[in-house]
């Protein structure tokens, strides 16, 4: 077989038929199937962009039952392949039901064969076309920063200092509230980087107890402690030539922070039980929810460890500080979740929009997509409500129509964004919002606003 020949499924019954089809078609990669089982095994088997049917198959050589039934097998097992279904004369009126059922196109005997070259020639064109559209959207879906939507100039900030600093090799530390997507910064840290093809090795320094978190990054050799029975490998050393994910990095203890510290300074690690030094060669990216310069003013972290791990910090804004982003974020869910939870849904009431804007997310990107899931599942009609996320309260109070709140609401958000735009510069900000530095620092008191670090 030549893999340089397009390949084209016959499937006929007649021999004589078949032989001419052959010949026709000899400057392609030719599979016959006389019948619908004949059929499904070929194109499971080699997979053709092109099928030319009859419809006329057995055991109803003289109807078309078998042959429809053969068209609609074919396109539940590949919908993106090109059926051309061959019908008796004066058949048109099966022709058209087998098209209204996916068919590509469709001939009419007798065969002419030029005319039926040109049939199948278009159908391989607009089949290689859809597959370059897929191959160009699946390129598009699967960008560095896959996963993430940046709508706002707070979060295409973000974006920006990512696409700066991941081609670098310096620690990256990414701050931010639960559920503002640390992780998908991080891994787009990685994919951007010179060391995309190395590992993303990723450990939650919160979720591991404390006895157990320093054999996890470093490893240990066989009998270092009590049901070590083999030498294993930690985090650290797993993630040599690649990128080494520290997550919620504020839980991590004081003990094993001087040995992580010992580490970005030396490139060297010993697991437990061991004496033998091991150069490791990883970049490292840490993220936290904590508020790093309060513990280290009471001694929970390292000043030494903070400058070591953050040469570059990143500040996540909460969902509530990206304006219209939590209504962009709510449709894209949707698309992605499809018919996946319950029936299929087309969008949200201009109440629960309402709703979406108004509530102030506290659990982030991570409770907007639990409630979009949710409703998905409850909600009756095709349009999502206020109601089925479960932000009734949130339209039936006063959150959108008391105008001293709203207006408090804007003033808050205009704040925290003016000062993400402007890196904490006091000065900028207050000229930015168009107010003095006092009213500024008043402000920020009233609505308990910290510039950030």
């Amino acid at each position: 077989m030549n893999d340089a020949k397009p390949k084209l499924l016959i499937v006929e019954d007649d021999a004589g038929l078949q032989r001419q089809l052959k010949w026709c078609f000899d400057d392609h990669e030719v599979f016959m199937a006389a019948t619908r089982a004949e059929a499904m095994v070929m194109l499971r088997r080699f997979e053709p962009p092109v099928v030319l049917q009859d419809l006329g198959l057995p055991p109803d050589a003289e109807g078309v039952s078998e042959g429809m039934a053969t068209l609609k097998e074919t396109l539940s097992i590949a919908p993106q392949t090109k059926v051309i279904v061959v019908t008796g004369n004066h058949d048109r009126d099966n022709a058209v039901r087998a098209v209204s059922l996916g068919a590509y196109d469709f001939y009419q005997k007798p065969v002419d064969t030029d005319v039926l070259r040109l049939i199948v020639s278009r159908a391989f064109n607009m089949h290689a076309l859809e597959e370059q559209n897929r191959q160009l959207r699946e390129a598009q879906y699967n960008s560095p920063f896959e996963g993430l939507i940046a709508t706002d100039e707070a979060m295409l900030k973000v974006c920006r200092m990512i696409e700066k600093v991941a081609p670098t090799d310096v620690s990256v530390l990414i701050l931010g509230e639960s559920g503002t997507g640390k992780e998908l910064l991080a891994r787009a840290v990685h994919t951007q980087s010179n060391r995309r093809e190395g590992r993303f090795v990723a450990i939650n320094c919160a979720a591991i107890p404390e006895q157990l978190l320093e054999s996890e990054l470093f490893g240990h050799e066989k009998g270092a402690f009590t049901g070590a029975v083999k030498q294993t490998i930690g985090k650290v050393e797993l993630a040599d030539g690649g990128t080494l994910f520290l997550d919620e990095i504020g839980d991590m203890p004081l003990a094993l922070q001087a040995k992580l510290l010992r580490f970005l300074q030396n490139r060297v690690i010993e697991r437990v039980g061991g004496r033998q030094e091991i150069p490791v060669n990883v970049r490292v990216v840490c993220a936290t929810n904590k508020d790093l310069q309060a513990q280290i003013n009471l001694q929970q972290f390292r000043q030494d460890l903070y400058f070591r791990v953050g040469e570059v910090t990143v500040n996540v804004p909460p969902l509530r500080d990206r304006p219209g982003g939590t209504t962009v974020l709510a449709h894209a869910l949707l698309r992605k979740f499809g018919g996946a939870h319950g029936r299929p849904k087309r969008g949200f009431t201009d109440e629960a929009v309402a709703a979406l804007e108004a509530y102030e997310w506290p659990g982030n990107v991570r409770e907007l997509e639990n409630k979009v899931k949710t409703a998905m599942i409850m909600a009756e009609g095709s349009l999502i409500t206020a109601e089925d996320l479960g932000l009734r309260e949130s339209v039936d109070g006063t959150l959108l129509f008391n105008l001293k709140e709203v207006r408090t609401r804007a003033e808050r958000q205009a704040i925290r964004q003016a000062l993400s735009i402007t890196d904490g510069n006091i000065s900028k900000t207050a000229e930015l919002i168009g107010v003095s530095r006092p009213t500024l620092y008043d402000l920020m008191e009233k609505y308990g606003i910290r510039a950030p670090q």
